[in-house]
């Protein structure tokens, strides 16, 4: 599956999720770090890549509509730091390939997923 992480996600993110066989690109490798949201979603649907982003800018289901783009995947952990991000989308790799198109959020207790 083509991934997009945002900047807000651990560079080791990447490396997780090329070895169980995606195609990776990061925000920071494509020189859109800093850049606004819009750039990023742009990126992502021009490409066809699904978005793993912890920006709660991505997180209105209703603008982000399932079956719209390849799929987002909003992280919403509690304490989202470098080890806690890696675990919770190691869990998930996966079943990412079945998400795509959909919206889903991710938190420590659940996964809500919004089919197109």
């Amino acid at each position: 599956m083509k991934i997009k992480l945002d900047e807000n996600l651990p560079a080791r993110l990447a490396s997780l999720l090329a070895a169980r066989g995606h195609d990776v690109h990061t925000v920071p490798n494509e020189g859109l770090s800093g850049r606004p949201d819009a750039d990023i979603w742009r990126a992502a649907c021009d490409e066809g890549r699904f978005l793993i982003t912890q920006d709660l800018d991505f997180s209105d289901a209703r603008r982000f509509a399932p079956g719209t783009h390849a799929g987002v995947l909003l992280l919403r952990l509690r304490e989202p730091g470098a080890q806690a991000l890696l675990a919770a989308v190691a869990a998930v790799a996966e079943e990412l390939s079945s998400w795509r198109t959909c919206f889903v959020v991710l938190t420590e207790n659940k996964v809500r997923v919004k089919r197109p």
